[in-house]
């Protein structure tokens, strides 16, 4: 099994959204200031970025699934029935969302805990990679021991506050070890293990 990985675009003072809910424009913009094509499992969906940014996009092909958090799937409207890289979803939520889960749609809600999440996103994902969405899910893997690699988009702009990618880490300090670098244009992505 590859293992569990947890990535998200941050801003330079390490914010992954900005206050309210903003900055989203700017933590995104890599996906769509180059000349490389990129489509997803969403026809309608496509990524316009650098080569550089595209090959990192390309690590993606080997994640077998995702977990994400309740609020982040309300925020997407479950990005339409199908995650935009094409792959099952275990959404983490105290109670699943009214008129679902729906046939045909690939998510599965998971209501015991990341623990539970992370146990059952491996088996879908078999020997390929988990990814998991959101600060607050990645940190408790983290604090579990669940988290084998950080994956940073590291985006030029800084947020001035907003929603940090590790918040109150229950067991800090944490040795990662890198990282391995690819440089886009205006995003850097970083490759960190996590230090056992």
């Amino acid at each position: 099994m590859a293992g569990v990985f947890t990535e998200a675009s941050m801003s330079l003072d390490g914010y992954i959204a900005g206050p309210g809910e903003s900055g989203f424009d700017l933590l995104f913009r890599w996906y769509g200031n180059g000349d490389v094509v990129t489509p997803t499992a969403q026809p309608d969906r496509t990524f316009h970025t650098s080569e550089a940014s595209a090959r990192h996009l390309r690590t993606l092909d080997d994640t077998g699934a995702l977990i994400v958090g309740r609020r982040l799937f309300d925020l997407t409207d479950g990005w339409g029935g199908m995650h935009p890289i094409g792959r099952p979803v275990v959404v983490v939520t105290h109670q699943v969302p009214d008129g679902w889960p729906q046939q045909g749609r690939w998510f599965t809600f998971v209501t015991d805990g990341v623990e539970s999440a992370v146990a059952q996103a491996r088996e879908l994902a078999g020997d390929r990679w988990v990814g998991v969405n959101g600060g607050s899910i990645s940190r408790q893997c983290l604090d579990l021991g669940l988290l084998d690699e950080i994956r940073v988009n590291l985006v030029p702009v800084l947020l001035g506050g907003g929603v940090p990618f590790f918040e109150q880490l229950g067991k800090a300090p944490v040795e990662l070890t890198g990282p391995r670098v690819i440089e886009g244009d205006e995003v850097t992505h970083l490759y960190y293990r996590v230090r056992r």
